[in-house]
């Protein structure tokens, strides 16, 4: 049985009886103790705290089902266009939370839980990270999926269920060791798994000429076991879907001359297959070739764009007579996240020509109104180019169909510009230096009708003047899941800030969307009144405590993937040089170096809100965009950094003069490319620089094993493309101008308020309605679907008020 809570515990609690109504938390409290009773087989005498979670999981489960049901009749009556989302990365985090908030459930669920004597705290901790991506890109996918579902869109992701995560990182002696993540080990109490629509998928085999057209025969079959998972919208009662595929093996042995050796060889075979969907690979900013990455990028494209056809044809419109895929575009919007699914566009090509036999023109113009492809990276060791040799051996039908579009688009190419050789040659898909290689990056431009992102145009040379059109987009982040303690102050419907509210500080509802925020609307930013009502809260922040300003805390969240020799080099430079700082009798009272490790959502949750300060200050030009700078801006903190990715942007809402901005500009960097980069320059002019590399260089902050960071200060004098050093004195500088305005706190204030009053642009609900609108051709709708207690004719009349609007 539960331990009663001790007093302090019930003082952690604030009863909210008589806000929410007492039927909601009887029901709520009903339906945890049923689940604890007949789906845990459970009761208080035994129940773990795991199993609190679980029953209240599925209890906020049960009023998610019938919304999902009556979304999926929503769209099956009314047709819209559907909108699929294609990523190899979905960084969820934690569900329960969110889904309560979506849902309107989280102030009945907070008193349901506390009537029965529980921590809502302690059953949140429980629940384990669906860390189903690396970073950035895999985190905006998981908010895309919430803002589409917020919108009204019609709204689908697909990806691969892995078994194994993003790895847990722990710190042993300062050095990274990597864990499996076995995130699903306890069970997920989310998804719904669906075997009646496994799928089949191809791999090896060979390609047989005829007279109906190319075969691809003698394949390899693995089969897509379809996961779902109800993806809510904010108070809309729209719950949409993402679906994952697992890898399984087909059960067809030859059983007919086995003997038990043979046969347990067999059996212990599947997991070749099943590896597909076994691990996620921890790097979304290095390719690495390998032929199980490609197996799981086709793997998800296969399947989904089979279930994507299926859908199609069985649409209200497409059951009624025989299938024209003339519509399919005015149907269908695939966004390929990345080049990553690159492989979704040969493959849809195959659908039509091979199997739907489709002429080949047809089918090309089909496929390039259909996808859509959004960039994230300006690396090049992150873009992916895969070798002709493994193409030709796992996909061969498939690179037949790749040279033919190449052939194709250079014939356009040599058409525009006849007499330009090298201009053809660098806009070819198929790269001859270095080994033939398909450049997935110039397959996506090619096979897409729109492009997406920012700073593509700085590293697609001599597309621009060919393909790109204006006004490159960032991405955005989902303001309801990252505000931490600022959504229980700001962001609810109705809700107050020291009695004024939020609708009247900055003229916009959270209704109408965070969004709608311009630091325009902001004329009460100076007055002493509105300062002094906003100050205490920045100083109540719990996670930094009362000593806020004789203690200044260095947050370091990073991990390296496991390969990465340097990262983790660079991680161990950082523990290192913790340990000598914080027990420094002078410097340690004033100044700690934490690392925090394991990095996730759920720790960002609680990081990002904590920040006074964000440090993003990578070389310009080397960060495609960035979306952490986003979330520290809207939850307060002010940004140190260089003009590069999110940060010109953020810069060009907020204003040069409400950031801290050093170092190059984009121009200075190829400036600096021409004439070259000596480090050795920097390091014997500035002494506090000279001071800190001799110091790594000598053993000061390893006295054990002086040599250890040999190999960071041999990258940093004589190959460090990032040319740390020309930045470094303009980066203190900056630092001094940070200090002086902390010791201003009415100042600093005014400049956190006019950030988080510019940063409504970055909300991913902002960037989900340019794409609807401008890519994918369809609508974002404020009609709320009816709830599962209304009648159906409630939902035929909604259906007949979308149409008619």
């Amino acid at each position: 049985m539960a331990a009663p809570l001790t007093d302090q515990e019930k003082r952690k609690q604030i009863s909210i009886r008589g806000i929410v109504g007492v039927e909601n938390v009887a029901e709520l409290k009903k339906g945890f103790n049923r689940h604890l009773h007949f789906t845990l087989v459970k009761d208080r005498n035994v129940a773990t705290p795991r199993d609190y979670y679980f029953a209240l999981a599925h209890t906020v489960r049960d009023h998610l089902v019938g919304r999902w049901i009556r979304t999926q009749q929503f769209y099956y009556e009314t047709d819209p266009k559907r909108v699929y989302y294609l990523s190899l990365e979905f960084y969820m985090g934690r569900t329960l939370q969110n889904t309560m908030i979506n849902l309107g459930l989280q102030n009945a669920c907070d008193e349901a839980i506390y009537q029965l004597g529980l921590d809502m705290e302690d059953l949140e901790e429980m629940e384990e990270d669906a860390g189903l991506g690396n970073g950035g890109l895999g985190r905006l996918a998981a908010c895309f999926l919430d803002s589409m579902a917020t919108l009204g869109l019609a709204a689908y992701g697909y990806g691969i269920r892995y078994e194994y995560g993003i790895f847990n990182q722990k710190i042993k002696n300062g050095w990274q060791v990597e864990e499996a993540d076995d995130w699903l080990r306890h069970g997920n109490p989310w998804e719904k798994a669906r075997p009646e629509y496994m799928l089949p998928v191809h791999f090896y085999g060979r390609v047989e000429e005829s007279k109906e057209g190319a075969k691809w025969v003698d394949t390899q079959v693995v089969l897509a076991m379809p996961y779902d998972t109800p993806i809510p919208g904010y108070m809309n009662n729209t719950v949409n879907t993402m679906r994952l595929w697992s890898a399984r093996a087909p059960n067809d042995f030859n059983l007919m001359d086995f003997n038990v050796g043979d046969y347990i060889q067999a059996v212990l075979d599947r997991n070749l297959a099943e590896n597909i969907s076994r691990v996620l690979y921890p790097n979304d900013n290095f390719f690495e070739g390998k032929e199980l990455r490609l197996k799981q990028e086709y793997f998800v494209v296969a399947a989904t764009l089979q279930d994507i056809m299926r859908r199609f044809k069985n649409s209200k419109k497409g059951s009624s007579g025989p299938v024209s895929f003339d519509s399919f575009p005015e149907k269908v919007a695939i966004q390929l996240n990345d080049t990553h699914p690159a492989m979704a566009i040969p493959e849809l090509m195959r659908v039509f020509v091979d199997i739907e036999k489709l002429d080949w023109d047809t089918a090309w113009a089909i496929t390039k109104r259909t996808f859509a492809y959004t960039n994230h990276t300006v690396l090049p060791e992150a873009l992916e180019r895969w070798p002709i040799g493994l193409l030709e051996t796992l996909l061969p039908r498939h690179l037949q169909i790749i040279y033919r579009i190449n052939q194709g688009h250079l014939d356009e190419i040599s058409a525009l510009f006849p007499e330009d050789m090298d201009r053809i040659r660098r806009m070819s898909l198929i790269e001859e230096d270095g080994g033939k290689r398909v450049n997935m990056a110039h397959l996506c431009i090619v096979g897409s009708h729109k492009y997406y992102g920012p700073l593509v145009r700085s590293i697609m040379g001599p597309w621009s003047e060919v393909l790109w059109g204006p006004g490159q987009k960032y991405y955005g982040a989902l303001v309801r899941s990252i505000m931490g303690p600022w959504s229980e102050v700001l962001w609810g419907p109705g809700q107050k800030y020291y009695g004024a509210p939020w609708s009247e500080v900055l003229g916009a509802p959270w209704s109408e969307g965070v969004h709608s925020l311009q630091g325009n609307r902001m004329p009460c930013v100076s007055s002493h009144v509105f300062l002094g009502k906003w100050y205490p809260f920045f100083l109540c922040n719990p996670m930094n405590g009362g000593k806020r300003h004789l203690r200044r805390i260095l947050c370091l969240p990073l991990q390296a993937a496991p390969g990465y020799h340097m990262a983790k080099m660079i991680i161990k430079l950082i523990t290192a040089v913790g340990e000598v700082v914080n027990k420094d009798p002078v410097v340690g009272s004033k100044l700690k170096v934490i690392y925090l490790e394991n990095y996730r959502v759920s720790l960002a949750e609680k990081v990002i809100p904590a920040t006074d300060l964000s440090e993003q200050i990578s070389t310009a030009g080397t960060e495609a965009s960035g979306t952490g700078n986003m979330k520290f801006m809207l939850n307060g903190a002010l940004t140190i950094g260089t003009m590069d990715g999110a940060n010109v942007e953020m810069a060009e809402e907020a204003g040069e003069e409400n950031m801290f901005i050093f170092g190059m500009r984009v121009e200075d960097v190829a400036e600096m490319d021409v004439q070259g980069y000596d480090a050795m320059t920097y390091y014997q002019k500035i002494p506090e620089l000279k001071q800190a590399i001799d110091q790594i260089n000598s053993g000061f902050f390893c006295p054990k094993q002086p040599e250890l960071f040999k190999d960071v200060t041999n990258m940093l004098f004589n190959h460090d493309r990032f040319k740390v050093f020309a930045d470094y004195e303009d980066y203190i500088t900056c630092q001094e101008k940070v200090n002086e305005l902390y010791q201003n706190p009415r100042e600093w204030t005014k400049m956190v308020i006019k950030n988080i009053a510019a940063s409504g642009k970055f909300s991913s609900d902002r960037t989900i309605t340019d794409y609807a609108t401008e890519v994918w051709g369809v609508e974002p709708t404020d009609l709320k679907i009816p709830p599962p207690n209304e009648p159906r004719e409630a939902l035929d009349e909604t259906a007949r008020a979308l149409r008619e609007k």
